[in-house]
């Protein structure tokens, strides 16, 4: 008896779904770890076994031990403005602030960059290479200012006619 090759490739697929579908009943009727609620229900054991989200909050890494060695506050940003020492090099953003001895440095990477933080009586800005603002409060007052390529730019107190103290609450800054 011959059998036309259509007719044969109809009988092959038929037989393999018919094994699909035996290995399919045998599997969801004792072949699933877990107990009745996951042979009801497989989609809970992948989703059981699934990693978690990543969500990404923006917070700043080693914030806390930063605050204890630096007493400085970084709180979020997207990782393009990062605390920098600044003996590493040039092209930082540098801080002075009245109770800090030292400047305070910022490496600034790719096109743009945010950082929220703060610091206490900042009353001077050097910038680099890109264009920076910061913005900072005095009491419930905030002002921005536009930070000088490549030069020093009086800020906060420097600036303000009362000489009061300003807090440095965020830098951005932009190719």
């Amino acid at each position: 008896m011959s059998v036309k090759p259509q007719r044969k490739r109809i009988a092959l697929r038929a037989l393999g779904a018919a094994a699909v579908g035996a290995l399919a009943w045998i599997t969801a009727t004792a072949g699933l770890p877990g107990g009745e609620s996951q042979r009801a229900n497989p989609a809970a054991l992948v989703a059981d076994e699934a990693p978690g989200y990543a969500v990404e909050d923006f917070s700043y890494p080693l914030a806390d031990k930063i605050l204890a060695e630096k007493n400085i506050v970084l709180k979020r940003g997207d990782g393009h403005i990062t605390l920098a020492d600044c003996v590493s090099g040039a092209g930082l953003l540098e801080i002075m602030a009245r109770d800090k001895a030292d400047k305070i440095c910022f490496k600034v990477v790719g096109d743009s960059g945010w950082l929220t933080l703060e610091i206490p009586a900042v009353y001077a800005v050097k910038g680099n290479d890109y264009t920076t603002e910061v913005d900072m409060t005095v009491g419930a007052e905030e002002k921005s200012y536009d930070i000088n390529k490549n030069s020093w730019t009086p800020v906060g107190e420097a600036a303000d006619e009362e000489g009061r103290d300003h807090l440095l609450v965020e830098i951005r800054s932009s190719k």
